[in-house]
């Protein structure tokens, strides 16, 4: 690509500032009259420090910007001329606000204000955003409708200028974007020099995975060499082996194992889970790991009609299913840093009081925030409940706890209590695919009703039931995760970069990044440049304001280029930070 004539989308640097400031002047003041002509020739407001600048440019040439103002500033422009009460989007979505879409006058019949419009749905969708407003200038309405925002029913007037207060959802956005353009997009593809800390296209099935590390191994399979060469830290498999029982068993005879049907219906893994965890058969149902659980069961339980209330941040799939695949109405309970990322059970007890949620999902302890709620204070919050709320309660890394702080209990006995258990990130076990659910016996036998034959391949049967015999093993690797993860987490704070080391219970940690430093994007793609693979939290939530990454605890060695890397990287990038400012 020849990237001086290529048109480039980029992050404004304070460089930009004085064209920004001038272009407004020239266009909002000069030309349209929405604000009085200043001596200075210059036009600003009072959210400038906090808004994040999207700039189109050819080469020098500097042909338009989009504004971005997140939730995480505390205050939109819309605050000027609406209430939270006439507009309660504003205070109930924390939606991102996107305004002040403004281009060159010789450049308006380009492509550029489209693209701007359309860099800042993805800035917003990979910062974690769910809904957006904005201010579209009543004569230019039809662009904004064309993207699928959609008027609120308020107009407001700014001088000489009236503009029409949108909103939109992001993912119907960019599914309305995806339909309508897609075709367009791909092919400007080609002439763009995206130089954005956020991904061009968003993924297929829409929905943010781990495992980007497979990009460095190749998914064909072909150079499985690579494996010793890359540190998967972007995924929460686990750092150990699975016990020597479990490799012996597979070991023993392979070709026997890939060419053998299993059981039917997984009898013997059944009866292994039931003895080990004290439970009976009939509550049980196995699938080959949590996702096929969640897909069948909540495919089952629930409809665009159904009401699901989800812990925000909390694992992505859960919100992929209940609202992008089933089309759910989604609350969320959001979790807050500054009360370190704990759930409340008195506040989840007030959300969930008035019986108006088809279903709870609680992660426990949760993904990404690595905090665990006891057992106890969760059940009272359950059994106060209403009748018609179904609990789902995810324990696939209880065992970094205590596997005995489980409501699997609770579960057999009533009926509106389920808990999902993956044996595949305790067990080492997650290239096998299996998981379990507890629920009680009219609820499991429904599931397995709808629960094809052979759910779970032999080898994965074999690994399981062998694992599940092996407690010793995988107790003293779950003790040892822990020092690990200190171990990791002091080295990391120690670093010259990170505003916030946050080790949790389970095993990974996040790092957080100071406001005005690197986004957690931008250290993610860095390391890589080292084969060491991270997860960016930020399409997670918009609480991580893109700052804030993942990181999977591995063994001694893989620990060390974790931070080799991350200082590596954390140091070009400030540098280069440094520079274009």
């Amino acid at each position: 690509m020849d990237h001086a004539h290529a048109l480039q989308l980029r992050t404004a640097t304070t460089g930009d500032r004085d064209w920004i400031h001038e272009l407004r002047h020239r266009v909002y003041a000069e030309e349209l009259g929405q604000h009085p002509v200043d001596p200075t020739g210059r036009l600003s407001d009072g959210l400038d420090g906090d808004n994040v600048y999207l700039v189109a440019a050819r080469g020098e040439t500097r042909i338009g910007f989009v504004s971005l103002t997140p939730p995480w500033v505390g205050r939109y422009s819309l605050d000027k001329y609406l209430t939270r009460e006439e507009l309660p989007v504003l205070a109930e979505e924390a939606p991102f606000e996107i305004r002040v879409l403004t281009v060159e006058e010789r450049w308006r019949a380009t492509t550029a204000a489209p693209l701007l419009m359309y860099a800042a749905l993805r800035w917003v969708a990979a910062r974690g955003g769910r809904q957006v407003v904005a201010m579209g200038r009543t004569d230019l309405l039809a662009m904004y409708l064309a993207a699928g925002l959609r008027p609120t029913g308020h107009t407001v007037r700014a001088g000489a200028v009236s503009f029409e207060v949108l909103s939109g959802s992001v993912a119907e956005l960019t599914k309305t974007v995806g339909e309508r353009h897609g075709r367009t997009l791909e092919r400007l593809r080609a002439g763009l020099d995206w130089q954005l800390d956020v991904p061009f296209a968003p993924r297929a099935d829409g929905c943010e995975h781990g495992g980007a590390f497979f990009s460095a191994i190749g998914t064909d399979f072909r150079t499985l060499t690579r494996r010793h060469e890359v540190v998967p830290a972007d995924v929460l498999d686990a750092w150990f082996p699975p016990s020597p029982e479990v490799r012996a068993v597979m070991a023993e005879d392979p070709a026997w194992a890939a060419r053998t049907s299993p059981p039917t219906g997984a009898e013997g893994l059944l009866a292994e889970i039931a003895r080990a965890r004290g439970l009976p058969v009939r509550s049980l149902v196995v699938e080959a790991g949590s996702s096929d659980l969640i897909f069948r069961a909540f495919g089952r339980w629930l409809t665009p009609e159904s009401r699901v209330l989800l812990l925000d941040p909390g694992y992505g799939e859960y919100a992929h299913v209940t609202e992008r695949v089933i089309g759910c109405h989604v609350d969320r309970l959001p979790l807050r840093r500054e009360d370190g990322w704990l759930l409340d059970p008195a506040r989840l007890a007030a959300a969930t009081r008035s019986g108006r949620y088809d279903l709870v999902v609680v992660v426990n302890p949760n993904n990404p925030t690595g905090r665990h709620a006891p057992a106890d204070a969760l059940r009272a919050v359950i059994e106060a409940s209403p009748a018609r709320t179904r609990w789902w309660i995810d324990e696939a890394y209880l065992g970094y706890v205590d596997p005995a702080d489980s409501l699997v209990g609770l579960a057999t006995a009533d009926p509106r209590v389920v808990v999902c258990t993956s044996l595949s990130k305790m067990y080492a076990l997650s290239g096998m695919r299996a998981a379990y659910l507890v629920a009680d016996e009219a609820t499991a036998a429904e599931l397995r009703r709808w629960t094809p034959p052979w759910p779970v391949s032999l080898p994965a049967q074999l690994a399981a039931v062998t694992a599940l015999r092996s407690p010793a093993h995988y107790a003293e690797q779950w003790s040892r995760t822990h020092l690990l993860r200190r171990e990791l987490a002091h080295a990391l704070s120690e670093l010259d970069g990170f505003s916030e080391v946050d080790e949790g219970v389970a095993n990974f940690l996040t790092v957080t990044l100071p406001a005005d430093g690197p986004s957690a994007a931008q250290l993610v793609r860095e390391c890589r440049r080292h084969d060491v693979y991270l997860r960016d939290l930020s399409p997670m939530s918009p609480a991580y304001e893109g700052r804030t990454v993942r990181i999977a605890v591995r063994d001694t060695a893989e620990n060390a280029r974790i931070v080799a890397a991350c200082r590596s990287s954390l140091h070009a990038l400030t540098t280069r930070v440094r520079v274009s400012r």
